[in-house]
């Protein structure tokens, strides 16, 4: 049984969509879709004295472009992002682990498309720091057809899907029979019951980037993400 996610990419994603990736067999970026203005495609959160802070990548305000259309023309936004993450975190428990690759990423990396930034970001993250073995694809990879759900049935059906792996959200648009008639297996992903860690500046808040658990958890950041279900 083949278990495929289909999600477009994020900005440094919170914790709950390496969990996806983690049950996917096979996790393709679904970027050849169109982008959405002030979303998590170019943005995400960090936490901070001051509750949740946002850090985005400015891309302009064009909404007649496709995510992977999203050119990265200003590369000053690095440098201050960086700054903001060493800010908040320099402090953490395993922010020195990881800080060479994201230094390098944010201070000597060049990135001129945003779906390539975000796609590096996660792959890197899944594999070298999280130990998740799932295979990545593009969308575009599959050369699919449709509108809406058409296309997206298109892309499950060549990418041999038998159970496919939804976001909770996509139950308010999803239609359910299409699935059974299809002969594909629907779950949807659960994100309760995510046990907290040591986390700075209480009270403690899930929804915020994969780099808040990394720096406080280290190599154990596996164990809040999917690992803790094995002991529930």
């Amino acid at each position: 049984m083949k278990k495929v996610a289909v999600i477009q990419s994020n900005y440094i994603p919170w914790k709950g969509y390496f969990d996806i990736i983690h049950d996917a067999d096979l996790f393709i970026f679904y970027d050849d879709v169109q982008f959405t203005k002030n979303d998590w495609r170019n943005r995400n959160r960090l936490k901070t004295p001051g509750g949740a802070k946002w850090l985005s990548i400015p891309v302009g305000q064009s909404l007649d472009r496709l995510i992977c259309e999203v050119t990265l023309n200003d590369s000053r936004w690095a440098v201050k992002h960086w700054k903001t993450i060493s800010q908040y975190y320099s402090r953490a428990p395993f922010f020195k682990t990881y800080s060479d690759f994201f230094e390098h990423f944010y201070l000597e990396m060049k990135w001129d498309n945003l779906s390539d930034l975000n796609h590096f970001l996660i792959k890197s993250i899944s594999r070298d720091f999280l130990g998740i073995d799932t295979e990545f694809k593009d969308s575009r990879d599959f050369f699919v057809s449709g509108e809406r759900l058409d296309r997206l049935f298109d892309l499950l059906k060549k990418a041999g899907t038998d159970i496919y792996i939804s976001g909770p959200s996509a139950k308010n648009y999803i239609d359910e029979r299409r699935f059974q008639e299809a002969g594909i297996k629907l779950i949807y992903k659960d994100y309760t019951g995510y046990p907290e860690y040591s986390q700075f500046y209480p009270p403690f808040i899930h929804e915020v980037s994969i780099l808040d658990l990394l720096f406080h958890a280290g190599p154990d950041a596996g164990y809040y993400i999917w690992g803790w279900r094995e002991s529930v």
